[in-house]
């Protein structure tokens, strides 16, 4: 820890944070998230909701739109039973102990480590990225770190390293040294303190460690939106099925597993449904196209303005000046913004 005393100069705003409720709120947002677009996000939501019981008392439209932007919604889901469960169930104390914090919707055995340990200095090792790194590089170890038997391996071997009375300031040192020292490309291995020491260093293996086994499978997905007026009103529906996007909101969705020209969307039933006999103002939009994690999403948007009022089960009229208060996928606040002439007023 002496590298985490003397040359540690990375600055963020949870760290030496005690407060178990803003260390659960920066390890939920930094979840699959970098740690520079997580931070404006921690800081907005801190500011909004500085208490457990102020999140846990929010409306979900309300969270869900600070949330927007940031990916992964079921995490956003997943914060606010946390928080209910918290307020409801411990009287908002947030739990002190590992296996209790396992309870919590959301929180694994890694956000469980790190509150556990930050907060209340318990001796739980706190096993990221960054530390499965380190310990694959200087230990030398072959074995894939998102296996079944790595898991094991490198959370057994971080918890026999932890400094039991010094954990939290061991776990953010660590983890701190993975980001800026053994970083994923291009670590400063002529900086490192740990070089003599380092296996992977000395047999020239640092930048084949750390191992993975599972590759990513990409697939694409083709979104064709129906955005109908009516009155100065949108058709809109929100997307409750266990997929991308869950609880977040969207115009009417034609999807295909395949590209379709313009012509056969018109021409398919679920279009009719939505545009009736006739319709005016037809405008289709350009390709627009969002890359997530494990899938590509092309999308086209083809608004139009009903001559007859038509409402499909499963949607809802709402006024434009209101579109602002709901939250949308990134790929719909594009074209929003790009696209309509209320753009301003959209998120």
């Amino acid at each position: 820890m002496l590298w985490h005393k003397k040359y540690n100069k990375r600055q963020m705003p949870w760290k030496g944070e005690k407060d178990p409720y803003k260390i659960w709120l920066s390890e939920i947002i930094l979840q699959q998230t970098r740690v520079d677009q997580g931070l404006q996000y921690y800081l907005r939501f801190v500011t909004k909701y500085p208490t457990v019981q102020l999140l846990a008392a929010a409306e979900d439209v309300e969270v869900f739109k600070l949330w927007e932007g940031l990916g992964y919604y079921s995490r956003c889901k997943n914060l606010l039973a946390a928080a209910r469960f918290i307020v409801g169930h411990h009287s908002a104390i947030f739990p002190n102990n590992y296996n209790e914090l396992l309870h919590l919707k959301g929180v694994g055995p890694y956000t469980a480590a790190a509150i556990a340990s930050f907060a209340y200095n318990l001796p739980h090792a706190v096993v990221d990225g960054n530390v499965n790194r380190v310990l694959s590089r200087f230990f030398n170890i072959k074995i894939p770190i998102d296996s079944t038997s790595g898991k094991v391996q490198f959370t057994e071997l971080a918890g026999k390293l932890l400094d039991t009375k010094n954990a939290a300031l061991y776990n953010q040192a660590i983890m701190d040294f993975g980001a800026t020292i053994c970083k994923p490309k291009l670590p400063l291995c002529d900086a490192c303190i740990l070089q003599r020491q380092c296996k992977a260093y000395e047999k020239n293996k640092v930048n084949e460690l750390p191992v993975k086994e599972k590759k990513i499978i990409k697939k694409n997905r083709w979104f064709y939106y129906v955005l109908a007026e009516y009155d100065d009103k949108i058709l809109i529906r929100k997307r409750t099925g266990k997929d991308i996007w869950q609880n977040l909101h969207e115009f009417v969705l034609i999807e295909s597993d395949a590209p379709q020209t313009k012509e056969h969307i018109m021409a398919s039933k679920a279009f009719k449904v939505i545009a009736g006999k006739s319709y005016m103002g037809l405008q289709v939009s350009a390709n627009f196209k969002q890359q997530l994690t494990h899938q590509t999403i092309h999308a086209l948007f083809f608004c139009i303005r009903q001559s007859k009022k038509i409402t499909p089960e499963g949607v809802e009229w709402v006024s434009k000046e209101n579109i602002s208060s709901l939250a949308f996928p990134k790929l719909i606040n594009n074209y929003l913004q790009r696209e309509m002439p209320y753009k301003s007023q959209a998120g």
